[in-house]
């Protein structure tokens, strides 16, 4: 779909979703774009901004800009900075749309792409579409060389392959993304997770326009790329192993325990046949810690096992809280800036 025939979708709803921290400069401007891009948006849409405890007065100005516009912009403020993956979390929670596009708040991603990519998420029957930032507006060294680092790395350790992990410009189908829960940092990964849900093949993605950032500064760098390291294997272990943690802990422990007798078995026959003084060797010691390794990772696989299984029969906790504020629950009807005509 091109950018000038936003038309040529099938009924829907859209939820934007925008997470904010320390952005007050970029509210103005960038409700102002969104509200200028789907000025004549065919289907009924809403944006929710969220301001993840921000310090500068973000909050505020975004309560003065959506009762300026009207019901359809709806304002979280979380109370406190959960981080980026909370605050996306808690909007997507929010959003009431058959599709929900979500996009930073610093400007950095340009609105005029997500009826294009809302397009080909519904003409192609897809369940996510993400952006890509072919020609990235940022420092080379703080963010482009590490998201490059990070686009490779968990490439390889997900096997899902995107050029861009790490682009915030991405559309969803919401009865597919509501079914994924995203706690910690892992909002760079959603592709991945994304993957448990849904076919490798009903993810793709569309190369997108990346502006320099105006206002503020960005509350990423250098330091990120370590993060995703750590997280990747987090990642490994439950896209493998969240409904089966009995076999990534038992496959240790049977390798431990194999080993070990093996080691045990050996110092029998030598102690057996051939009269050996094993007592003082630090190969005996070596065998039984393996023995006792083995016993631990595999009644550690038993228990999380059970814990596997209290966590999927339990209610799912939230990793955010939002403040009340008084505000009237809009019904199904009511918030969606309809379209004219």
């Amino acid at each position: 779909m091109s950018q000038d025939a936003p038309d040529a979708v099938p009924p829907h709803r859209l939820s934007l979703v925008v997470p904010l921290y320390n952005e007050r400069d970029n509210v103005d401007p960038l409700l102002a774009g969104v509200h200028e891009v789907l000025a004549n948006y065919p289907c009924p849409w809403e944006l929710i901004a969220v301001d993840d405890g921000s310090s500068d007065g973000t909050a505020e100005r975004l309560a003065a800009e959506a009762s300026r516009f009207g019901a359809h912009v709806r304002v979280l403020t979380l109370q406190r900075n959960f981080g980026q993956t909370a605050a996306m979390q808690a909007g997507i929670d929010a959003a009431r749309g058959d599709v929900i596009a979500t996009l930073d708040g610093d400007l950095q991603n340009d609105p005029a792409d997500i009826p294009r990519l809302v397009g080909r998420l519904l003409n192609e029957n897809l369940d996510l579409v993400v952006g890509w930032r072919r020609h990235r507006r940022d420092n080379v060294w703080l963010r482009t060389i590490p998201s490059r680092i990070a686009n490779r790395l968990i490439g390889n350790i997900t096997g899902v392959r995107l050029h861009d992990y790490g682009c915030s410009l991405k559309v969803y189908r919401a009865a597919v993304i509501k079914q994924v829960r995203l706690y910690g940092e892992m909002h760079r990964f959603i592709p991945a997770w994304m993957s448990v849900q849904t076919a490798p093949s009903r993810i793709r993605e569309e190369v997108v326009n990346h502006r320099a950032r105006q206002y503020g500064e960005s509350k990423y760098g250098i330091g990120r790329t370590f993060r995703v390291v750590v997280d990747l294997l987090s990642v490994y272990f439950f896209l493998r192993f969240l409904t089966r943690p009995g076999h990534f802990f038992g496959r240790i422990g049977l390798a431990s325990g194999g080993a070990g007798l093996l080691v045990l078995a050996y110092l029998f026959v030598q102690k057996l046949w051939f009269a050996a003084n094993i007592g003082t060797r630090p190969l005996l010691l070596v065998g039984v810690l393996l023995v006792l390794m083995a016993v631990q990772f595999l009644t550690t696989g038993v228990l999380s096992e059970l814990i596997t299984r209290t966590y999927f029969a339990s209610s799912a906790n939230s990793s955010y809280a939002i403040r009340p504020d008084g505000s009237t629950e809009l019904t199904a009807e009511a918030g969606w800036r309809m379209p004219h005509g």
